[in-house]
């Protein structure tokens, strides 16, 4: 018979075991759950002790008692007293008692595991609890009443812990209990977490026994990643920091009967994000009600409140109504033009964005772009746009346009929302900056006379303006830096969460939305479809997994739990993850069709061999962790550092070791001699920058000097202020250079052999293309050096080292 048992299936565990009289049962992380990641984070919520001063006090207390008594079980008065060796015994109960309250807090009955009760019960089976533990059996008797409830505490007839009997499971407890119980062990049936303890304990006892194995490897490792993820975010925050993980339970149970990987992703860390943001959206709701005498309606905005919107209404079945309401960036702006000041005000915060998307923003026809295009000079920037557009019958245009684009979005409120004066419009987004309340809230509050809440997912305002906004996340929890951090690879996010239309662009007189096309390819939306289906069954499944005394809610462990998971997703992805992910294009949603792929592995590959981790610090992409995978999980850290913390660093701060590569340089007439100074950049990887001016010089690269193998991955040139930017982006104004050798033999693609200490890689230089100064980026990696090098040139030419100070 197999010997492991699944969360899932423990409910049934009774069957084709007639013969069995008592049920014995561990007690953590079997009957008790913690919503924690790790027992001993449950000592974060200590009002005294630190976590490390209650682990090392439980250390000398086992250690003391295995020297005075030769065993290793104490109660957890041996505990407190190798705590507080000087304080009388009342403080010390109180700090025990404190204890035992925090855990009552942050235990909870696992579902499954009372269904099994019930059954044994009404079976006629005695109901043990057999726990290797610091707490007597009272004590952990009242725990599980104060986490579960008192009606199954009464479901359990004795309880078995090692601290009174003085042995663990491991080393014989299991055998005392056979002894006290008078029952012949086969027909007892014992079930626990631990192989060692329970399953292997239980077998050295006779009983039957079972272990329960909560998750796979990949899910335990999943939710390590998290536990690290959330306690690199929550350093030095206002959310308690105690590694809060509620979904541990849903996941056991309902995670392996979940094929498809997509699903999953729902399932594992979607649902548990979004689960938690639905019940905060709850909560804003009925503070909202009880500061305002009309009705609150709650707006989810599509697209990206498709899938908030579909978890609201399982998490909350009760009858609330919740609208899909179709309001985009690009429709609150259209509606938003209201004067030439909020024109200009537009176009100063569109500087760098696409000539024609800024255009059709301001509600111009195409045939009208096509002309106005036509008449700005080539290169022209924005000053000349702005004088172009500020023409009266232009700006008249815009605004008479802006003006009856809001009339036909209020009459799209009416007809889907119909609020009436003094009802509060509740919009509801994934965040970050609130755009769309930004620009139409003043609108909404004097056209329908009604109050305007913004609730968002995440909140990381970009100014401060003063509206009625909050966020489940956001700076009354996190700092700047955190919100930040968790803001740059929101894309993944999104495109999780959006429907699969096409963005609302217009409406028409008579109250109806008018969509853009949808760019996204057909098995994108069925990967989509398959990640929400994951994350609506989790929403269903949490209600059953958990069963507590109180129905009270933790918001604070739902935000510091969501916060890890959506971190953990953003900044340490799993394979699986990434293979669900691999295909997907983001939609910048701007009312013109077009879409940039979430990420692209080569890309990072290719920049963090040419430029390092400083490659990352302007790395503009959708989904910068993703394009990481592969290369070690320091330089994802490592991301996560920078981006959590705000870290200041430049590229001289990576750079711990050079090589000083000999280089020949040719103008057509002369040949000097000199050095560069190469620096590593990534797994071995180093560049050496060489200036050549205005395109005059010649380089040769005399590689046979130092090596007798390398591998050399890039040979390009590019403008000098390209390279030295803090803006990376690879490829970016490069010109693949064309190199002769010169006693060197390319062995493999990007792999030469040097025949001797002679041979060299001749560069000539480009065609001039401008004035800017241009360099020659050589990017490679030693693999074999040679035995003797010889000695290298002294002195760099005048022009390179004027160039490299």
């Amino acid at each position: 018979m197999n010997d492991t048992i699944l969360a899932g299936d423990v409910a049934r565990a009774l069957d084709g075991r007639p013969d069995i009289q008592v049920l014995s049962l561990d007690c953590f992380d079997t009957l008790l759950w913690r919503d924690t990641h790790a027992p001993s984070d449950v000592f974060r919520a200590l009002d005294g002790p630190n976590p490390m001063q209650r682990i090392w006090a439980e250390q000398r207390a086992r250690t003391a008692s295995l020297l005075r008594h030769r065993r290793t079980e104490v109660g957890i008065a041996e505990i407190y007293a190798e705590l507080l060796p000087n304080a009388d015994i009342s403080e010390r109960a109180a700090m025990v008692a404190q204890e035992l309250a925090a855990e009552a807090r942050h235990c909870f009955g696992f579902a499954p595991v009372i269904a099994l009760m019930r059954t044994a019960r009404a079976r006629g089976l005695t109901i043990v609890i057999v726990s290797d533990t610091y707490l007597n059996s009272t004590q952990l008797g009242t725990l599980i009443a104060q986490a579960a409830g008192e009606e199954v505490r009464a479901l359990i007839d004795r309880i078995f812990c090692s601290s009174e009997l003085g042995v663990s499971k491991g080393d014989g407890l299991l055998d005392r209990v056979v002894q006290q119980l008078g029952v012949s062990p086969q027909h007892i049936l014992h079930i626990g977490d631990n192989r060692n303890a329970d399953l292997i304990g239980g077998q050295k006892a006779g009983v039957q026994a079972l272990h329960l194995r909560q998750f796979t490897a990949t899910t335990e490792q999943r939710l390590r990643l998290e536990a690290a993820t959330g306690a690199l975010i929550h350093v030095g925050t206002t959310a308690e920091d105690r590694n809060s993980q509620p979904h541990r339970a849903t996941i056991a149970i309902g995670e392996p009967g979940v094929n498809d990987p997509a699903e999953r992703l729902g399932y594992t860390t979607i649902g548990p994000l979004l689960h938690g943001f639905a019940h905060w959206i709850a909560s804003e709701a009925d503070t909202l009600r009880a500061t305002t005498s009309g009705q609150v309606h709650m707006l989810f905005l599509m697209r990206d409140g498709h899938l908030p919107k579909l978890v609201f209404d399982v998490v909350h079945p009760d009858g609330t109504v919740s609208h899909a309401t179709e309001i985009s960036r690009f429709t609150a702006t259209a509606a938003c033009f209201r004067s030439e000041a909020d024109v200009l005000r537009y176009l100063e915060a569109e500087i760098v964005s696409d000539t024609e998307a800024v255009l059709k923003q301001l509600l111009f026809t195409s045939h009208e772009i096509v002309a106005i295009l036509r008449d700005l000079p080539t290169g022209a920037g924005v000053p000349a746009l702005v004088r172009v557009i500020r023409t009266a019958p232009r700006m008249k245009r815009i605004l008479e346009r802006s003006r009856a684009f809001a009339d036909r979005l209020i009459r799209y409120l009416r007809v889907t929302v119909a609020p009436t004066e003094g009802d509060v419009l509740m919009l509801v987004d994934l965040g970050y900056n609130g755009s769309v309340q930004n620009k139409i809230d003043e609108m909404l509050r004097a056209r329908l006379t009604v109050g305007v809440a913004g609730r968002y997912l995440l909140l990381r305002e970009q100014d401060m303006p003063g509206l009625d906004k909050r966020g489940f996340i956001a700076a009354d929890h996190y700092d700047a830096n955190t919100l930040e951090a968790l803001s740059g690879n929101v894309a993944v996010l999104e495109q999780l969460c959006t429907a699969a239309q096409g963005s609302v662009i217009d409406y028409t007189v008579d109250g109806r939305p008018v969509r853009a096309a949808n760019a996204i390819k057909g098995a994108q939306s069925a990967t989509r479809d398959a990640v929400q289906e994951g994350t609506i069954r989790y929403a269903r499944d949490s209600a059953g997994a958990i069963v507590r005394r109180t129905d009270t809610v933790d918001m604070a462990s739902l935000r510091s739990s969501a916060v890890a998971v959506l971190a953990r997703l953003m900044f340490l992805p799993m394979p699986e993850e990434l293979a669900v992910l691999a295909r997907f294009q983001h939609d910048v949603n701007l009312g013109i069709d077009h879409v940039v792929p979430l990420f692209d592995p080569d890309i990072a590959r290719r920049g963090l061999r040419q430029r390092g981790l400083f490659y990352m610090r302007g790395a503009e992409r959708m989904y910068l962790p993703a394009e990481l995978h592969g290369e070690g999980l320091a330089v994802k850290l490592t991301l996560l550092a920078h981006k959590r913390f705000g870290l200041g660093l430049k590229y001289a701060d990576f750079i711990d070791q050079t090589i000083t590569l000999p280089i020949l340089i040719a103008d057509g007439r002369t040949v000097d001699t000199a050095t560069i100074t190469a620096t590593p950049t990534h797994d071995g990887y180093f560049v050496a920058p060489i200036p050549i001016d205005d395109c005059r010089l010649s380089i040769g690269l005399q590689f046979g000097r130092l090596y007798e193998w390398l591998q050399v991955d890039s040979v390009v040139f590019m403008p000098v202020d390209r390279f030295l930017s803090e803006r990376q982006r690879s490829g970016l104004e490069e010109v693949v250079a064309v190199p002769t050798l010169e006693g060197m033999e390319q062995a493999a693609p990007h792999l030469y052999r040097c025949e001797d200490d002679a041979a060299f890689m001749m560069i000539p230089p480009p065609s001039r293309r401008d004035a800017r100064a241009m360099m020659l980026a050589v990017v490679f990696r030693p693999i074999a050096p040679r035995a003797a090098a010889s000695p290298l040139a002294a002195t760099p030419s005048a022009v390179l080292t004027q160039a490299i100070s």
